[in-house]
């Protein structure tokens, strides 16, 4: 017999991701954050790889990823818009958790359930952060693939990306609600 939890539900039911822009200090202390990471690494992992890992991103090591972002950038001819859109995702930011792809070699489970176990910590962390009443976002762009950029921006392996970058702090704003998908049209049901 289910044990219905109405609450989480709800929760679930009615998040809302928050715009990376409009957050704000505070932040999570280290203390506050632990928590939140512990409740994203409870994310499916097949072989139990733990298949990714994170990098806390504060203060000036934001800054210096602008700056990287600004210098990089021209190099892969990113247009100008985007550039500084890229850019401000760091310089305007007070705490930025990257969730690491980090795949294990394994002859049991596929790189690509790896890969989805990462989105599934990302998608973790967005709704720990949110459930514990912070605001959070969960971008990417060009730089959670770019090799150069995450070799000398964070130090990645060459089998490593960014799976996102969790944008969490206090939110200024609270957005409206989006249109969302229709269920019927994106639901299939198969009994044969």
């Amino acid at each position: 017999m289910p044990d219905p939890r109405p609450e989480v539900l709800d929760f679930l039911l009615t998040r809302r991701s928050r715009p990376a822009k409009a957050l704000t200090t505070p932040v999570p202390t280290h203390e506050e954050l632990a928590p939140i990471l512990s409740a994203a690494a409870r994310t499916p992992d097949h072989g139990k790889l733990e298949p990714w890992r994170f990098i806390v991103l504060e203060g000036d090591a934001l800054q210096r990823l602008a700056t990287d972002v600004s210098k990089r950038g021209p190099q892969l001819d990113v247009e100008d818009e985007k550039l500084e859109k890229a850019r401000r995702q760091f310089a305007d930011a007070d705490l930025v958790v990257a969730v690491v792809s980090s795949p294990v070699p394994s002859p049991k489970v596929p790189e690509i359930e790896q890969i989805l176990s990462a989105g599934a910590v990302c998608l973790s962390l967005l709704n720990a952060a949110l459930a514990s009443g912070w605001g959070a976002n969960w971008l990417t762009g060009w730089m959670a693939q770019d090799r150069s950029f995450l070799r000398h921006g964070l130090g990645l392996a060459k089998s490593e990306f960014v799976a996102g970058f969790i944008h969490i702090g206090s939110e200024r704003i609270v957005p409206p609600e989006r249109p969302r998908p229709d269920i019927d049209a994106k639901t299939t049901w198969v009994n044969k």
